[in-house]
C-alpha cells in the first residue's frame, strides 16, 4: 500500500498547488509534490541558483543599456554591470560546486546588494541635480534616472544570499540529518569574520532558511520588490501618458502583492491564499508586459531591422520580466514554511 505524505505537509500547501495537482496527470502530480517538499525543507539550492543567475542576467542587461543611454558618464556606472556578470558566474558555479555556493556566492551577492543601495542614493542625487531638483519632483523623477531601479538589482543579491544558506536537492531531510553522527555543519566563511553577538541571531536565521522556514522573510522581500517594480512601472508608463489601458495593470497589481506580502509575515492564511493568487497574476502580467514591449519595439521606425537602436530608445524590454520576478518571489514564499514560534 502506498504511503501517504504527512497530513501537516498537505494541509499547509497553498491553494494553487492543490488545484494544480488535481489537473496534472499522476506522474506529474507526484513530481510536483516532490518539488514542493524540497522547497518546504530548504533543499533547493541548485534550482534557486539557476533562478538567481537569470535574475542577475535580466538586471545586468537592463542596467547595461540604461547606463549606455547615459553614456556611462561616471565610472561608477560600470560597477553594477561588472558585479552582475560576477554574480551570474558565481550563481552558475554554485550549481556545481559547494565551495562557490557557500563562500564566493554570498560575497558577490552582498557586493551586488550594497552596489544597489549605493546606486539608489546616486540616483537620488541625479534627480536633485536636474534643473529644479526636488522642487519639481514629478517631472524630474519621471525624466531623470530611474529612482528604484538600483534597488531592484539589489533583490538579485538578496536571492544570492538566500541561495548560499540553502541545502542542495540531494541533501538529507532534516529528520534524517539529525540522526547522522559525525556530521559537522559548515557555515560561510564571512560569518566567521563578524562579531559573535549578531552571529548568534544570524545563525538562528540561517538555520530557519536551511529548513525552509523563512516564509515571513520572503513575504517581506516580495512586498518590497512589488513596491519598487510598481513605482518603476508607474513613472515609466506615466512618461508614455498611459496610452494603453493595460499599462495600468502593474500599478493596480503592485499594491495587492504588497498587502499580501506584508500580511504573510503575520498570517498563514494570507500566505496560502492571497499571496499565491496575486503573485501568479503578477507573473502573468509581467509576461504580457514583455509581449507588449516587444510589440512596441516592432512598431517603432525600423522595427526589428534596427533592433539595437529601438531596444535602447524604445520601451524597456526587460522591465516587465523584473515585475514577473516579483510574482515568482511571492509564489516561492507561499510554498515555504513559517519560522518556529
Amino acid at each position: 500500500m502506498k504511503a501517504k505524505p504527512p497530513m501537516h505537509v498537505v494541509q499547509t500547501w497553498p491553494l494553487p498547488a492543490k488545484w494544480l495537482q488535481r489537473l496534472l496527470p499522476a506522474p506529474l502530480a507526484q513530481e510536483e509534490r516532490t518539488i514542493i517538499l524540497h522547497i518546504r525543507e530548504g533543499r533547493f539550492q541548485r534550482s534557486l541558483a539557476v533562478i538567481t543567475a537569470c535574475a542577475s542576467l535580466l538586471s545586468g542587461l537592463e542596467v547595461a543599456y540604461e547606463h549606455y543611454i547615459g553614456s556611462y558618464s561616471q565610472k561608477i556606472m560600470y560597477t553594477p554591470v561588472i558585479l552582475c556578470c560576477g554574480h551570474i558566474l558565481s550563481s552558475i558555479g554554485a550549481i556545481f560546486n559547494r565551495w562557490i555556493a557557500r563562500i564566493l556566492l554570498p560575497v558577490m551577492s552582498l557586493l551586488l546588494a550594497l552596489d544597489g543601495v549605493v546606486g539608489f542614493f546616486l540616483h537620488i542625487r541625479g534627480v536633485q541635480r536636474k534643473p529644479g531638483g526636488w522642487r519639481l519632483p514629478i517631472f524630474n523623477i519621471v525624466m531623470g534616472p530611474p529612482l528604484f531601479a538600483p534597488l531592484l538589482i539589489a533583490t538579485s543579491g538578496f536571492l544570492g544570499l538566500i541561495t548560499s544558506f540553502l541545502r542542495s536537492e540531494n541533501a538529507l531531510p532534516p529528520e534524517l540529518f539529525e540522526h547522522v553522527k559525525g556530521v559537522r555543519r559548515r557555515f560561510p566563511l564571512w560569518m566567521d569574520l563578524m562579531p559573535k553577538a549578531p552571529v548568534r541571531e544570524l545563525l538562528s536565521t540561517e538555520q530557519d532558511i536551511r529548513e525552509g522556514r523563512f516564509q515571513g522573510l520572503m513575504g517581506g522581500a516580495t512586498a518590497l520588490s512589488a513596491f519598487f517594480s510598481g513605482a518603476e512601472a508607474l513613472y515609466s508608463h506615466y512618461k508614455n501618458n498611459f496610452t494603453y489601458k493595460i499599462e495600468w495593470t502593474p500599478i493596480l497589481l503592485s499594491p495587492l502583492v504588497m498587502i499580501a506580502g506584508i500580511g504573510t509575515i503575520w498570517s498563514r492564511t494570507i500566505a496560502r491564499t492571497l499571496l499565491p493568487i496575486t503573485s501568479l497574476l503578477a507573473a502573468i502580467n509581467g509576461m504580457l508586459g514583455l509581449y507588449y514591449h516587444l510589440r512596441g519595439i516592432s512598431r517603432r521606425p525600423g522595427g526589428f531591422k534596427k533592433f539595437l537602436y529601438n531596444l535602447l530608445y524604445g520601451p524597456p524590454i526587460f522591465a516587465p520580466l523584473l515585475f514577473a520576478s516579483t510574482g515568482f518571489l511571492g509564489l516561492l514564499a507561499s510554498l515555504l514554511r513559517r519560522t518556529r514560534p
